[in-house]
Formats: structure tokens, sequence, C-alpha cells
């Protein structure tokens, strides 16, 4: 059987980048390339609800420990998907009360073992604006300086993942009306 290729996609919240991952997904299908996408906050939650947590964001305010655990939870099923491509989707870090938490330690890199990084970012009145008009989540106020450090603070941890697992990483600038093209840029970076 051959090894899954697992791919991270990180981006905070606003950049877009649920509608850049279906439509990688989208053209790797047309491709014939067996790929599933999977949210790691989504895996996290399913667990937490063990515990009577029902809301992805209220995952962000349990104490650190409780996220650690979650965590580990999440990659360790990660690392069972097996089809050809696995598309990760997920946040370089977490706002917490403590502070910006990594959205992928070290011990979480060394289950999953990601092949590719993708950082998705977009201009941030974009972000501020999208998020704005969200009415879906339970999000903290914000600001586009907040957002311009939300972006520095992405690529930090990013950068570090990436010398980490020694996992190359690409940045996509994900452009209004430009999603195919980003798209197709994340699949040739990929090798597919």
């Amino acid at each position: 059987m051959v090894e899954s290729k697992k791919i991270v996609i990180v981006g905070i919240p606003g950049v877009g980048k649920t509608t850049l991952v279906s439509k990688t997904v989208e053209l790797l299908n047309l491709k014939k390339t067996t790929v599933s996408v999977y949210s790691f906050g989504t895996i996290m939650l399913e667990a937490a609800r063990k515990n009577n947590i029902h809301d992805r964001d209220a995952i962000r305010k349990l104490p650190i420990n409780d996220q650690k655990k979650l965590q580990l939870l999440a990659a360790n099923q990660i690392s069972n998907f097996n089809d050809k491509v696995v598309i990760i989707d997920t946040h370089a870090f977490i706002s917490t009360k403590s502070g910006f938490y990594p959205g992928l330690p070290e011990y979480v890199l060394k289950i999953i073992k990601p092949a590719n990084f993708i950082s998705v970012s977009a201009r941030p009145e974009e972000i501020y604006n999208r998020r704005m008009n969200d009415k879906t989540r339970n999000r903290i106020l914000t600001s586009i300086d907040t957002i311009k450090k939300e972006l520095a603070v992405q690529e930090a941890m990013l950068s570090s993942c990436s010398v980490l697992s020694g996992s190359p990483i690409i940045q996509i600038l994900n452009k209004e009306g430009k999603v195919t093209t980003s798209a197709e840029y994340i699949i040739k970076a990929i090798g597919l």
C-alpha cells in the first residue's frame, strides 16, 4: 500500500481557505486523484463533545493541556487516513487566553508526517471585511492591525513547522477571483 501524501493547509479566518481547498479537491478529482479533506478542528470538536463542548470556538478557551489532548487525538486519527492525498485543513495557531498556541506543535507533526505545507493569506482589508460579515462563528472583534499580526504569526509558526518536519512550504495570496489559479499552483507545488 502506498503511503498517503498529507498536505497541511493553514490560513487565518477570512482568507478564503475553505473555498481554495474545495477548488483544489475539484481539480484533483478531475485528474482522477483520490483525495480527502479533514478539518483538524472538526476532529478535535468530535472528541471534545464527549466533555460537553459543542462549539469549535469554545475549544480555544479550554486549558492548554486539554487542547493538547484533543490535538493528539486528532493527529492520531488523521495519521490513519490513507487516500492518495489527505488535505488537513487547520490553523497555524490558536488565539488562547495564554497567547498564541501552536496549531501544529512538534508532537503533532511527528504523528501526521506532513509532506507539504500551504500557507493561505489575503489582503488584511479583505480578511477584515469577510470576518465582519461572517455571522456563522463566534469571532473575537478585531482590527486590521491585529490581522496583520496574525498573518505574521502564521508565517512564523508555519516556517517553524517546515524546519521541524523537513517539509516544504508554499505561500498563496488568495486574490479575489483567482481561486482556480491558486489551486493549480498548489497542485503543481505538491507534485500532482
